[in-house]
């Protein structure tokens, strides 16, 4: 292990402001809203054009969709971690 991570992990006592955290998940979840929006607008614009590929499109969007919204639960996931430290 390299010196700096050894020494990143050594000085971290877990605690870390709930508000910060807080902060943190809602600037993470702007991107993956920011995705999903920009998915649907893609297979809405993609039917509009090509109605005959609409069943391939929407296979292709939920994959994206699940994929998109799993950043936004592992975020979710973290800031929950974060926000019950140790507080001593």
């Amino acid at each position: 292990m390299s010196a700096a991570v050894v020494l990143a992990q050594n000085t971290f006592n877990g605690n870390l402001n709930p508000g910060l955290s807080l902060i943190g998940y809602g600037l993470g979840a702007i991107g993956p809203g920011i995705g999903v929006g920009l998915i649907w607008a893609a297979v809405i614009n993609g039917t509009a054009r090509q109605p005959e590929a609409q069943s391939k499109l929407m296979g292709i969007a939920w994959m994206t969709f699940v994929l998109v919204e799993v950043l936004a639960l592992i975020g979710l996931v973290f800031f929950f971690i974060a926000g019950t430290g140790p507080t001593s």
